[in-house]
């Protein structure tokens, strides 16, 4: 099984495959390029859930059948909640959450499930989390999905309020996750921190520090995700 791993734009792309080194061999899907490098086969789906989630959809459904994904993992550089998640750290996700869908009411936000439809987070296998963790050094917490990238204080104090113990917001997490899920594949989210989720401050954003931590955690989690898709296909042909 081939791991599938979902990123916004083609730096983020270039950033995991740049850890295996040499050129990646490159296939077509419907509205992207893959990349295969080691163990995953990397696409740039576009910036927002709608676009990661189509383009997930079709990378998963254009896998051969005798070579199925077996995991789909979100990733890019993303906006860290200070303290626990600061510039340059790593983090995977434990949760993976939609922050923004639902509804505005008289008395606050209230989230999909609230309204009594849909779903509003996934939760990636535990001990994959775990031992994704270990290896590369990240910290394990709630990812937030937003439309809307944070911007100010209040914004944030409203966010870590709904969901606290959130570690860091990006825009594409809930989006490959749902695409996952429609064809019964688990996913996982890895975000390098790029900047301080809060007011906005592009002089303060280290983006080529973010995707030089990306390339080095994909470097350490190629192994993680071998192992464990390789023990996951041994699972399901014992069933």
């Amino acid at each position: 099984m081939r791991v599938l791993v979902v990123t916004a734009v083609p730096a983020e792309r270039d950033a995991v495959t740049r850890a295996f080194g040499g050129p990646a061999q490159v296939r077509e899907v419907p509205g992207a390029e893959v990349h295969r490098a080691g163990p995953f086969d990397v696409l740039a789906g576009g910036a927002g859930p709608a676009a990661a989630a189509a383009a997930a959809a079709f990378a998963l459904a254009s896998a051969p059948a005798a070579d199925p994904y077996g995991l789909v993992v979100s990733a890019g550089i993303g906006g860290g909640f200070s303290p626990a998640a600061p510039v340059g750290s790593l983090v995977v996700a434990t949760g993976i959450v939609a922050a923004d869908l639902g509804a505005e009411t008289p008395d606050g936000f209230v989230p999909v499930t609230g309204l009594g439809f849909g779903r509003d987070s996934f939760l990636p296998p535990a001990a994959l989390v775990r031992d994704v963790a270990a290896a590369t050094g990240a910290l394990a917490g709630p990812v937030l999905t937003v439309s809307t990238v944070t911007g100010s204080a209040a914004r944030t104090a409203v966010l870590l309020a709904a969901h606290p113990g959130a570690v860091a917001e990006a825009m594409e997490g809930f989006g490959v996750a749902e695409a996952a899920s429609r064809i019964g594949v688990p996913a996982l989210e890895i975000r390098a921190v790029s900047n301080a989720v809060g007011p906005r401050d592009r002089a303060a954003w280290r983006i080529g520090e973010a995707l030089a931590v990306l390339t080095e955690a994909f470097g350490k989690t190629a192994p993680v995700v071998e192992g464990w898709t390789q023990h996951d296909r041994h699972d399901r042909n014992r069933d």
